[in-house]
């Protein structure tokens, strides 16, 4: 069974993570990979404008399993540190580098425990939505390890340097109204709805034109991290090519004439 099922839902995909059992953990190199080209086909899909992230049964992730860590069979330690380091490279990295790669919306929808690795997977989401059960906690440090996975620059690129510290460093789990406080989520919703409340927020970005959301994602991203200069420069680039797209002549004109626009990605 692959780690992580996905399903075309019109011009939505909903990738899930398909180990209940486990509350989802990532144990070997085949889960990154299967999590990673779920993600891929998503970003290759011309179709697709926006991606839901969830896991399936009680829990999102519960991050790496320490089983296979303990063990050293899995996506953690080898028999030597520049082994371990190329482990980390091959598996965890490319599983954030391919949801990082993602051009169209990623909105996270976290189901109950979110730990470690798995919290930050949920983190490095555009948009993030929890259900009222859920419990999020960045806990490396409790099991004697780091943020291996580049949690350091994720959290603190979402709330901030301050409140990713306390996360990192004391390795509190806080619950769902927490998570909104620190902004890790947007907001909260009952578990039976979180499914459904993602996926209507999903369409709600799935409905506006590919190219758009596509090239909004890529500016929203370049900001974090951009200049003002920068931001702006790449903003006129990035404005230029969607005046060319025939879905802003599409939304023009409908909007000129009063009706709703069918928009095709071009």
């Amino acid at each position: 069974m692959t780690f992580a099922t996905f399903e075309k839902k019109g011009r939505v995909a909903v990738v899930t993570l398909n180990r209940p059992e486990s509350r989802n953990a990532i144990a070997t190199q085949q889960d990154c990979d299967d999590l990673a080209g779920a993600l891929r086909r998503a970003n290759d899909d011309r179709e697709i404008n926006a991606v839901v992230l969830t896991g399936a049964g009680k829990s999102f992730c519960a991050g790496g399993d320490l089983k296979a860590i303990r063990e050293r069979t899995g996506i953690g330690p080898r028999e030597e540190p520049d082994d371990t380091r190329a482990n980390y490279r091959r598996g965890v990295h490319s599983v954030i580098r391919a949801l990082a790669d993602v051009e169209v919306a990623t909105i996270a929808a976290i189901n109950g425990h979110a730990i470690g690795l798995g919290l930050d997977i949920g983190i490095l989401c555009d948009i993030r939505i929890a259900g009222a059960s859920a419990k999020m906690a960045s806990s490396f440090v409790k099991v004697g390890i780091i943020p291996g996975d580049g949690g350091a620059w994720i959290l603190t690129n979402a709330i901030g340097a301050s409140r990713a510290a306390e996360l990192v460093l004391t390795g509190d789990t806080i619950d769902a109204e927490e998570a909104v406080r620190f902004g890790l989520v947007s907001r909260v919703v009952a578990d039976d709805q979180l499914l459904d409340e993602a996926l209507k927020l999903a369409e709600r970005v799935a409905v506006n034109p590919p190219r758009s959301v596509r090239l909004a994602k890529r500016l929203l991203r370049e900001a974090q991290h951009g200049r003002l200069s920068d931001v702006l420069e790449l903003s006129a680039a990035f404005q230029a090519l969607a005046h060319e797209t025939a879905d802003h002549k599409e939304a023009v004109d409908a909007f000129t004439e009063k009706r709703t626009p069918k928009f095709t990605g071009a």
